[in-house]
């Protein structure tokens, strides 16, 4: 017989409720998964537009983690990192995200050493030596700091390891923590992307052509379509999404000004890399040069934008160098680097998705930069030149023997100088209040454009590439052969051209940012004492004295 007020019967009921509670509960969070991010960057949530990308692939992304093996502390925080951002990535793409990690050392013999280098050297993951300590000697183990995606047939290498190598090695590891989900998300959008923007690259007016830009040129036509476009016998640009002008000697015509004004009228994007002095290399290392004006007529168009290049050059003490011969051994000339102010390397950038955590920049005869106040444009800076910076007004002579007698630190005291700016808005149109050229089409005139944005670097030949004159095939864009170092030109273009392109806004996750908090190694040698007894012996009390409670009030409670 059952008695269903008994006591029993009731704790059963309570746990048969508890346990369909819990089994309702784990299947509807199964359906709808949620995560909640308690850090103060939340450097666990997935940007939106990650989010938008992940949910919308309909094929499987495989993902080779190389980024495996006994490593210290700091690429421990880079490798798990990259298996969280892996992990969050599945949250919202389900099983259409496979990652596995791969230890390259536990590949054998030397073949298939080889073998893996190449193979992800073509990727574009470079090997990097790793130096620790083991048992009181120093090792030096080779790591591979990236990963392989591949998506319906397609492979492409992603670097993991990136960040400013100017800065500690600490705080490159943590910018490379800070850059993870952009660097893994915007490689999977590159495979998945099957509707590429358009990019037209200007030329008819002297514009870099040729060997010169092939090595940013492959690099954009990795990501995007480009086109090279004869502007004069062209007559619009309606049907490209963004436009590059690099390094133009040769004025433009009022007809040209005006296809291009029309073309940011209508929303268009555009990058503007300008020289506005020329000057003769050929000629600095002997009697010297003089940086003559160059006139675009592109001035008035960037004035009425906002922003104004002006006819000078800046020197920065943080620079490259040039190269000179010092003298002979036999018929081989000897050939030294000599400090070239007029060659800045660039480390400065302001906190923005284009130049945040990007590597040092390399221009050569650079020039400043005015803003001009526009209604309606916000000017955001990009770049600066190092703190210890001079201006030289024209005429401008670029000589080394002059070169040698000025470089003391104090007269390099004009502080820190903007050389590229990025400008959002709605722009005024060149040609407001003004005639239309003749042989421009008038009729669907726009005085005002539609929101968009526009980049103006003051270095033309930051897009330029040096030429090995040996083989006649060109370097990497970034890579200069006098000294045999590698800079971030090539990641600047691209960072700007996904942020003009980038309607998803996938781009804006390389605003993350996370915040180091090292322990204070002297606090922590003067109160370790303390906080091992708080830890050990508080917690033996707590349950010393919780058992006394308890036992005094059972006692009291059974002994009535």
């Amino acid at each position: 017989m059952v008695i269903l007020d008994s006591r029993k019967l009731q704790d059963f009921l309570i746990l048969g409720i508890g346990i369909l509670v819990i089994i309702n509960l784990n299947m509807l969070f199964a359906r709808h998964t949620f995560r909640l991010d308690l850090t103060e960057e939340k450097r666990y949530t997935i940007s939106d537009a990650s989010i938008e990308l992940l949910e919308s692939l309909s094929d499987v992304v495989y993902v080779d983690v190389y980024l495996e093996g006994d490593f210290p502390p700091g690429f421990e925080r880079l490798q798990r990192s990259v298996r969280q951002t892996l992990e969050g990535f599945r949250v919202y793409a389900g099983d259409n995200i496979q990652y596995r990690y791969v230890d390259p050392q536990k590949i054998r013999g030397e073949r298939g050493q080889q073998d893996l280098i190449r193979y992800l050297g073509e990727k574009g993951i470079q090997p990097t030596n790793l130096f620790a300590s083991e048992d009181g000697k120093r090792t030096e183990k080779l790591i591979f700091p990236g990963a392989v995606m591949s998506y319906g047939g397609e492979e492409k290498g992603v670097m993991l390891l990136k960040g400013n190598k100017a800065a500690g090695s600490q705080e490159r590891l943590n910018q490379s923590v800070e850059g993870v989900e952009f660097e893994l998300i915007s490689t999977i959008e590159q495979l998945v992307n099957v509707d590429r923007k358009r990019i037209a690259m200007i030329h008819g007016h002297g514009e870099l052509d040729s060997i010169d830009i092939a090595s940013i040129r492959q690099t954009i036509l990795e990501r995007y379509d480009l086109f090279h476009v004869y502007l004069p016998t062209k007559s619009s640009l309606e049907e490209y999404d963004g436009i590059l002008i690099a390094k133009p000697l040769r004025p433009f015509s009022e007809t040209d000004l005006y296809k291009i004004d029309q073309f940011i009228m209508k929303g268009g994007k555009a990058i503007f890399l300008m020289d506005m002095l020329e000057v003769n290399s050929d000629s600095i290392s002997s009697e010297g040069s003089i940086g003559y004006p160059v006139n675009t007529n592109l001035e008035g168009l960037l004035f009425k934008y906002g922003t104004r290049i002006n006819k000078d050059y800046l020197l920065d003490l943080n620079s490259g160098g040039f190269p000179v011969v010092v003298g002979n051994m036999g018929e081989n000339p000897q050939i030294q680097m000599m400090p070239w102010p007029f060659y800045p390397i660039i480390t400065n950038y302001t906190d923005h998705p284009v130049v945040r955590n990007l590597d040092a920049v390399y221009l050569r005869f650079t020039s400043s930069i005015d803003t001009v106040g526009v209604k309606g444009i916000t000017k955001i800076p990009l770049m600066f030149t190092s703190p210890y910076t001079k201006t030289a007004g024209t005429p401008v002579k670029v000589s080394l023997n002059d070169l040698r007698k000025q470089m003391s630190p104090e007269i390099f005291n004009e502080g820190s100088q903007p050389v590229a700016y990025l400008l959002t808005g709605s722009f005024p149109s060149l040609f407001k209040g003004r005639f239309i050229p003749d042989g421009a089409d008038g009729q669907n005139f726009i005085s005002d454009s539609q929101p968009t944005s526009v980049i103006v670097c003051a270095d033309g030949d930051i897009i330029r590439n040096e030429i090995n004159e040996k083989a006649g095939v060109p370097y990497d864009l970034g890579y200069d052969p006098y000294l045999q170092a590698e800079f971030a030109n090539a990641g600047f273009i691209l960072n700007a051209l996904a942020f003009l392109m980038d309607e998803d806004g996938v781009i804006l996750s390389r605003n993350r940012e996370v915040t180091i908090r090292p322990l204070d190694k002297v606090r922590v040698e003067n109160e370790k004492v303390k906080w091992q007894m708080i830890n050990l012996v508080i917690p033996i009390i707590l349950v010393i004295m919780f058992g006394i409670i308890r036992y005094y009030w059972r006692k009291q409670k059974y002994s009535r």
